[in-house]
């Protein structure tokens, strides 16, 4: 589904125009470009809805009817679990475990040098890692560290501006190695992170 389809759904559902939610669902669906298959939904996640898409569009903002929309609910029942059929919100969890043909040696410096050549201060190293701390897994930095979430993410933030550099580490280094799961294809199974839901529904 396309962002435009989801903006429909959040008219229809809240009221007010298309265009008052269409740029939050393009942003959602803005991984496209990174890669153009369902592995790219990681922005999916409520970590991809409290660290990227409430910093760009505030927790909340009035459609053009004058109502007061939450975004964090818009972005999980007109996006997230529509696509994936209303089943399970995945967590970031599980697209890293989907990075397990990521090659190790030396990741950490490689990191640590991106982290330092990029980052200036506290708030923006605090988004940076915020990654790390909901996975547990250095490689999870990838998702951050990277030219795109630099270049466009950031600077749409209003943390950073767009830096004219070559840069060590780019999204193919996250989507290249990822396993396509069946899971992230529209909820036709469940996630590692929802197998207790779906071992509780089969029992009912």
């Amino acid at each position: 589904m396309n962002p435009y389809k989801h903006a429909q759904i959040s008219q229809k559902r809240r009221g007010g125009e298309v265009e008052d939610y269409v740029d939050i669902h393009a942003l959602i669906d803005s991984t496209k470009m990174l890669c153009t298959d369902n592995r790219h939904r990681i922005l999916h996640t409520f970590w991809g809805v409290q660290e990227v898409i409430i910093p760009i569009f505030g927790h909340s903002f009035v459609n053009s009817a004058g109502k007061t929309i939450e975004t964090k609910d818009l972005c999980e029942k007109d996006h997230l679990l529509v696509d994936f059929h209303h089943r399970f919100i995945p967590t970031l969890g599980d697209f890293v475990m989907a990075m397990d043909d990521i090659p190790t040696a030396g990741l950490a410096k490689r990191l640590e040098k991106f982290h330092a050549d990029v980052i200036d201060n506290p708030q923006i190293s605090a988004t940076m890692l915020s990654p790390l701390s909901v996975t547990g897994q250095l490689k999870s930095l990838l998702i951050t560290h990277n030219s795109w979430f630099v270049n466009t993410i950031l600077p749409m933030m209003g943390m950073a501006k767009a830096r004219f550099m070559e840069f060590d580490i780019s999204p193919d280094m996250i989507f290249n190695p990822m396993r396509f799961e069946m899971w992230m294809d529209n909820g036709a199974f469940y996630p590692p992170s929802a197998k207790k839901l779906q071992e509780i529904k089969v029992k009912l």
